[in-house]
């Protein structure tokens, strides 16, 4: 019957009997450009699977039929509609029975993976009998499921442990990182890396020859699953889990490790029953509904202007930490840059700063001075004429800015973009003398560069669409994630950040010792407390964006961002609200009585609220969803809660409000409600 596989098509799958006897079964899905897997795709292959175990081919080579890569993993819109439908047992079920009835077909199977293949790619891929992947660039193999809140679910922690050894197995899905080829071969998770050009070559070859794999591997994948290894490494994992993720906001780590535990003992039909029963319970949990729900937040911006910006050359000036890195980051995503300051010295530092950043992310180091040379030092200006985009991110000082201005766009081609980073100034404030406002457009950054994944793009009323697109383009072409914001003051994220910082500083003025307001933050889901931030961040900074803000939210600077004296301006100086050893706050010790107040946390976080609420009603963003994105990738605002609006909305507009109007009463008017608690928007159902 394998014979009559030449040339079949289905709607998702395409097929193709070789001379010799072997099938390759291409993954196509109809309709779309990336291959997800759809619950009728999931039908389909098994219906091919069921026929093919009647009368086996020689072999069975499953590939990708689009250019684009293997397999993206499961429909995430789907599967949200099967979690509001309450089905999402019976779809797990289904892509596990047709996993396992490619395992248990009676010949070779092969996985041919070239570009992404990640979470179900992977799953489909550890049933087949051998793996063998394409060096190319764009092949990533990975298991990011724990980052939707779930772990691998169709088979895919049933089986890796077991062919890897359980302590690679489990970093890879409890970090849901993913691999180059040449290190999934290295883990054992491939067992072969070639050209893209022989992928099918090579394939054919591992299930005409096989391959044995080394016999360290296999003893690991024996051991490290024994009952007493389970015992052993178990708590081991738990404790470097709860390092980064608290059990009460992350619960997918600690179930993946507690199914392993319990199940990693049994045949695998007891580890696929133990899997689905743990993914299917997680699936309910809020945690993973707003983790997939921010999953297609990143996906909408990335999807913000398209890819043509028309930006090759880019000149910075201002060569200062934010500048600086601007300008390294840049050069490193394959830009030309030019950077300029009023003296060399500022140039210099940021081009040794430039040089760490590419030792650490370049990995080949015959690649190194190339991208390096990419970034030219530039202190009289000679790259303006020939840039396509300038960023200017000199000192928050609107005079300063508007004088660079005046001396730089006569020199601009005349497609040219001009933009600022500033942090909290209104662009009607520096456009003034601006000649072509249409090309002027705020770029925020967040520090650190490196590591910030959100570039703020300020609109101003004079702005060009086109503008905006461009920006966007080149956000994406950054690996960053653009928002576009309206040019008030403090735009969104420091706006909304702000009276969270202020209310800290306060309670600390307070006397309450600085610990103990950045566990009350931290205990929330803040990836860090607000005291430590202010440090961070550099007390002097914050005092400027206070100096711009308060005024404009009615509130008061307390003295501790009022008035920063030199060589204490936090992690910078060595000392600041804390003191500072090798990058790290030395955070002084509380007495072991002492209570914190039982408001300290609405006290910081409803602040933050409240101005999330006022930055909607004030069109700051275009809608509560740009505005929880925004903050989230801003600021780290708790994940696992969606975003402030989306807490807002799960939690209870009204029942929020009641507690701010508590503060209120007991604190002052600095916690009276800001504008737009009323709307209907914080009373939509949450996502």
């Amino acid at each position: 019957m394998a014979a009559n596989f030449d040339g079949l098509r289905f709607s998702h799958w395409q097929t193709e009997l070789r001379s010799d006897g072997i099938v390759v079964l291409s993954f196509d899905r109809q309709g779309a450009s990336v291959n997800a897997f759809s619950q009728d795709a999931l039908i389909e292959l098994s219906d091919l699977l069921e026929r093919l175990a009647i009368d086996p081919p020689k072999g069975l080579v499953l590939r990708s039929a689009k250019a684009s890569g293997f397999i993206a993993g499961a429909d995430l819109k789907e599967f949200q509609e099967f979690d509001r439908r309450g089905t999402v047992n019976d779809a797990i079920r289904r892509g596990q029975t047709v996993f396992q009835k490619l395992a248990e077909l009676p010949c070779p199977t092969v996985s041919a993976i070239h570009g992404f293949c990640m979470g179900g790619g992977t799953e489909i891929s550890l049933a087949c009998r051998y793996r063998v992947a394409s060096n190319d660039a764009s092949t990533r193999i990975g298991l990011p499921e724990i980052k939707l809140g779930i772990f691998p679910g169709w088979g895919g922690s049933a089986r890796l442990p077991r062919l890897v050894g359980s302590p690679k197995a489990m970093d890879m899905m409890l970090t849901g990182r993913t691999l180059s080829a040449s290190a999934a071969r290295a883990m054992g998770l491939v067992d072969k890396v070639v050209e893209p050009a022989v992928l099918l070559d090579t394939a054919v070859g591992l299930i005409q020859n096989g391959v044995q794999r080394p016999f360290q591997q296999r003893f690991l994948g024996w051991i490290s699953n024994t009952w007493i290894a389970r015992r052993i490494l178990a708590p081991q994992m738990t404790r470097q889990v709860a390092r980064k993720a608290p059990r009460a906001h992350y619960p997918a780590p600690y179930a993946l490790i507690n199914t392993w535990l319990q199940s990693g003992g049994k045949g695998i039909q007891g580890r696929l029953d133990a899997e689905r029963k743990a993914v299917v319970k997680l699936a309910s949990t809020p945690t993973a509904r707003n983790l997939v729900r921010i999953f297609f937040l990143t996906e909408r911006l990335k999807g913000l202007g398209g890819k043509d910006h028309g930006i090759q050359r880019v000149h910075v000036v201002g060569a200062g930490v934010m500048g600086g890195d601007i300008a390294a980051w840049s050069a490193y995503k394959g830009f030309e840059v030019t950077l300029q300051d009023r003296e060399q010295r500022f140039i210099d530092g940021a081009q040794a700063r430039a040089q760490e950043l590419f030792a650490k992310r370049v990995k080949d180091e015959a690649r190194r001075p190339a991208v390096a040379a990419r970034l030219k030092s530039d202190l009289e200006g000679a790259g303006i004429p020939d840039a396509d985009l300038v960023i200017e991110a000199i000192i928050e000082n609107p005079e300063a800015k508007r004088e660079l201005y005046e001396s730089v766009e006569p020199r601009l081609k005349p497609d040219a973009l001009l933009t600022t980073n500033t942090s909290s100034i209104p662009l009607t404030e520096l456009r003034e003398h601006i000649q072509r406002p249409a090309q002027f457009a705020g770029l925020h950054y967040f520090n650190p560069v490196a590591l910030m994944p959100l570039v703020e793009i300020i609109r101003h009323d004079a702005m060009a669409p086109e503008t905006e697109k461009r920006l966007a383009a080149f956000c994406k072409a950054l690996d960053k994630l653009p928002v576009p914001v309206a040019g008030t003051p403090g735009f969104l994220v420091n706006r909304v950040l702000f009276p969270y910082m202020l209310e800290a500083a306060n309670a600390y003025a307070e006397g309450i010792p600085g610990p103990i307001i950045d566990k009350a933050a931290v205990k929330f889901g803040m990836p860090m407390g607000p005291i430590e931030l202010i440090d961070t961040v550099g007390l002097d900074v914050a005092a400027g964006v206070g100096r711009e803000l308060a005024p404009f939210l009615g509130l008061t600077v307390p003295s501790a961002l009022g008035n920063v004296e030199n060589g204490k301006r936090g992690k910078k100086d060595g000392q600041g609200l804390y003191k500072w050893e090798n990058g790290k706050p030395v955070k002084p010790d509380v007495p072991q009585d002492y209570k914190a107040p039982e408001d300290l946390e609405d006290r910081l976080i409803l602040p933050l609220l409240n101005e999330a609420v006022a930055c909607l009603h004030d069109g700051v963003v275009t809608d509560g969803d740009l505005l929880d994105a925004g903050v989230i990738f801003g600021t780290g605002f708790a994940p696992f809660r969606g975003g402030p609006i989306q807490y807002i909305r799960s939690t209870g507009a009204d029942a929020l409000l009641a507690r701010l109007k508590t503060l209120q009463a007991r604190h002052g008017d600095r916690f009276a409600p800001r504008p737009g608690w009323d709307s209907e928007a914080l009373r939509q159902p949450a996502a």
